[in-house]
């Protein structure tokens, strides 16, 4: 794959990340949270079964069974669990200046994890990266965060960025493995599927699904296919051939496309913050992607 293909791959499968972090907040005022990730994991398990389980079968050394799980521990359940909570409890302004912090997350855990090499140019798309979506989410207004509930809020959105850190790093390790983006993700999800399923059972018991209507069921749905098949398959498919460093500083694709989801289907107003934003998510991406070293 050409880097051009690779870094619109990563582009674009952070992009749809942002796009349904930003619907979420909607499910999850009528859907609890454990019961929402168990709907969407068994949805993707469905649709992904052909790759999970492959004619003429698919066999899994140890250590890459090992990988895919720790992937999807962090990736998908632990993930799911501080996204959806904290984007529950505290203001969408809040959680989205948290997640800018990512690229930083990344770039600190590709040099621990694996050892790569963080150029001046990354460290400085770094740099824009925090600034502009820090930008961006500082000037969206918002709620008050400082209610009890919206500081637990905001600490699971940070336990939300180090999860999603860690799953950049680990994918890392997987794009090197003998299997195809497909199979990671439908293992993963089947492994997430599993880990959520007791919890999503508890909070089932004792929830009225009469409240889900064919609308939100139909959002429930297009999540689930965003989440756990579209946005692993291009995020894994790109980062198969880019750094995991280089390609932590795609992920403000994520809390920008949440700002256009919040201008274009929830009504904020533009400002001239998100004019900042785009300015400098731009600037890091043309440092990340020259050619030269």
């Amino acid at each position: 794959m050409a880097p051009l293909s690779a870094y619109l791959y990563l582009l674009s499968g952070m992009a749809v990340v942002g796009a349904y972090v930003g619907f979420s907040k909607v499910i999850v005022e009528t859907v609890p949270v454990f019961l929402l990730a168990t709907i969407r994991f068994g949805i993707a398990v469905v649709a992904m079964l052909p790759w999970s389980f492959p004619r003429g079968g698919l066999a899994l050394a140890w250590p890459l069974r090992r990988t895919l799980v720790a992937e999807s521990f962090f990736g998908n359940f632990l993930f799911s669990i501080c996204m959806l909570s904290g984007v529950a409890r505290t203001s969408v302004t809040a959680a989205g200046l948290i997640m800018s912090m990512l690229p930083a997350a990344v770039a600190i855990l590709s040099l621990i994890a694996l050892a790569e090499r963080v150029n001046g140019r990354t460290k400085v798309a770094v740099l824009l990266a925090v600034v502009g979506v820090s930008s961006l989410t500082l000037g969206r207004g918002g709620e008050n965060a400082s209610s009890s509930s919206a500081l637990a809020g905001n600490a699971l959105m940070v336990g939300a960025v180090f999860c999603e850190a860690m799953y950049v790093v680990i994918g890392k390790q997987l794009t090197s493995a003998s299997i195809g983006p497909m199979q990671i993700s439908a293992w993963i999800n089947l492994v997430g599927f599993v880990l959520m399923l007791p919890l999503g059972i508890w909070q089932g018991l004792s929830f009225d699904f009469a409240r889900i209507t064919p609308l939100l069921w139909t959002l429930i749905a297009v999540y689930a296919i965003a989440a756990s098949v579209l946005s692993t398959w291009l995020w894994l498919s790109g980062l198969r051939h880019v750094p995991a460093s280089k390609a932590g500083v795609f992920t403000t694709a994520l809390p920008i496309t949440s700002a256009l989801v919040g201008i274009v289907f929830l009504g904020e107003t533009p400002t001239p913050a998100h004019a900042i934003a785009f300015v400098c998510a731009i600037l890091g991406i043309v440092l990340v992607t020259r050619r030269r070293d």
